[in-house]
């Protein structure tokens, strides 16, 4: 009875297209550039640097709800 159940996600990983994992890929990407991103403006001292920084963070966000 088990088999049915341990077989079922196997099936729907199989079913996920190469450009659905390339989205995926580039949402985490994104994410994990974004948690870079915040921690550099916690730590950052330069109010200019601080400035570029939240661009990129709106810009990262607007990437990752485009996704």
């Amino acid at each position: 009875m088990e088999e049915p159940v341990a077989s079922a996600p196997a099936k729907s990983r199989a079913q996920v297209t190469p450009e659905e994992l390339q989205r995926r890929q580039k949402k985490a990407d994104l994410r994990l550039s974004r948690c870079r991103i915040v921690q550099q403006l916690a730590e950052s001292v330069n109010e200019r640097y601080s400035e570029l920084l939240r661009r990129t963070l709106a810009e990262l966000d607007r990437q990752i709800d485009a996704l």
